[in-house]
């Protein structure tokens, strides 16, 4: 507890957990821990505080700039790490900047600039990949937002071009996995994590690349078509014809099964629709924002944090995702800002702030158990990969939520690039 600054916290941390239960009707394995915080209440400059310590734990045990932290084995403290080409290979940068802007500290910024610039290189090795947007934009698109750095700019715009490179007119979406394509005949796939992409387009088109801005939208209007099913849970992946660009069918390739709710995949829809309709004001994406957060919300447990599939057979055994809380936190953010309907509105602030309690409770959170921020995530389930452990991803869509409750608290709006 020592990352509280207030010792009346430890009283309200008690209360909170007793209310959470209360509402909750929780079973023993949901139970929220007693150090969860009120949603009211929530220390965020303590928890940023943490999360700076263990930034810096973890600078001090990297090995090099392009070695860059994914994950972390059970029983192991340290990071293992992939190479600038790994599709999560921006978050690490982005966590940086967001330590940066949140501490002041010049040695942070530092290490941010370095571990953003040793990315460049991936157009040139790795330039049609579909996840360009979480590499670039998360890494270079927030040192842009906070440096106002032009050559950051212009390595966006070049991120950019690549990316639209996958764009295929006849079914107006991005193509996810070339590979797949031969692989599990596939002619065209569109993944669910693909919205979060269209954030880099978006930008684009704001900066001299106007025909990223129709792209992006037609991504956005085929995926609502086609991979949200009737009762609001979303597809994982959208397979279409390439030529004449028919829906064939909905897929998963992370999730239990086909007709599941892969938990994730939820929370990339409710973070890219919302990011959608920031961007161009059209009401069809906002309401999809908002049934997806609904069907989301309607299905979380007791302590807030979804299991890694709200369909998986074993629930309650089931793993728990952490980095689907809080993607889903950080959405709901921001959507809790838009529209007219305040009842909405407050529904979505309460359950983030609830979502960032459990995730800031001893459950979650690593402490001195490892040098990430979160424990509990899940990556690919099907495959045995990365079970019950802290991902990259988490901990960056933990801080950024954190960031912008801050900011919320403030007064003040999300920030944006």
């Amino acid at each position: 507890m020592s990352f509280f600054n207030h010792t009346k916290n430890a009283l309200v941390l008690a209360a909170a957990c007793f209310v959470l239960q209360a509402c909750s009707g929780t079973t023993a394995s949901d139970t929220v821990s007693n150090t969860t915080a009120s949603p009211s209440e929530i220390e965020v400059a303590g928890i940023l505080a943490y999360t700076q310590a263990q930034v810096n734990k973890s600078l001090a045990e990297i090995p090099a700039y392009d070695s860059i932290p994914r994950n972390i084995s059970p029983g192991q403290k340290q990071w293992n790490y992939v190479t600038i080409n790994d599709w999560t290979s921006g978050f690490w940068p982005g966590i940086l900047w967001y330590s940066y802007e949140s501490s002041g500290d010049e040695q942070i910024k530092e290490k941010a600039i370095a571990f953003t610039e040793a990315l460049k290189p991936i157009l040139v090795q790795n330039k049609w990949d579909h996840d360009l947007g979480f590499m670039y934009y998360c890494s270079y698109g927030n040192g842009y937002r906070i440096t106002k750095n032009p050559a950051y700019k212009e390595v966006l715009l070049a991120a950019a071009d690549s990316l639209v490179t996958l764009y295929n007119p006849k079914v107006g979406t991005i193509l996810s996995w070339p590979g797949m394509v031969e692989k599990m005949n596939w002619p065209h796939n569109t993944i669910a994590d693909n919205m979060m992409n269209l954030e880099l387009l978006f930008w684009a088109a704001k900066n001299g690349r106007k025909d990223c801005y129709d792209m992006a939208v037609s991504h956005a209007e085929v995926t609502m078509k086609n991979q949200i099913r009737p009762d609001n849970s979303m597809y994982h992946v959208a397979v279409y014809d390439d030529k004449g660009g028919q829906f064939i069918k909905g897929v998963t390739h992370q999730g239990y099964a086909d007709n599941s709710m892969w938990a994730r995949g939820q929370s990339w829809g409710i973070y890219g629709f919302t990011m959608c309709y920031r961007e161009t004001g059209k009401e069809e994406f906002l309401e999809t924002a908002q049934h997806l957060a609904d069907k989301f919300i309607e299905r979380l447990p007791a302590d807030m944090v979804p299991y890694w599939d709200y369909d998986a057979p074993n629930i309650p055994d089931e793993p728990k995702d952490a980095s689907a809380a809080a993607i889903t936190a950080s959405a709901l953010l921001e959507l809790s800002t838009m529209g007219d309907n305040q009842e909405l509105q407050d529904k979505y602030r309460t359950t983030a702030e609830r979502i960032i309690a459990s995730l800031s409770s001893d459950r979650y959170l690593s402490k001195d158990q490892n040098n990430a921020f979160l424990l509990h995530s899940t990556g690919h389930w099907p495959n045995k990969s990365e079970l019950d452990v802290p991902i990259v991803y988490s901990d960056y869509y933990f801080i950024e939520a954190l960031m912008r409750l801050k900011r919320l608290n403030a007064g003040e709006k999300v920030a944006t690039l």
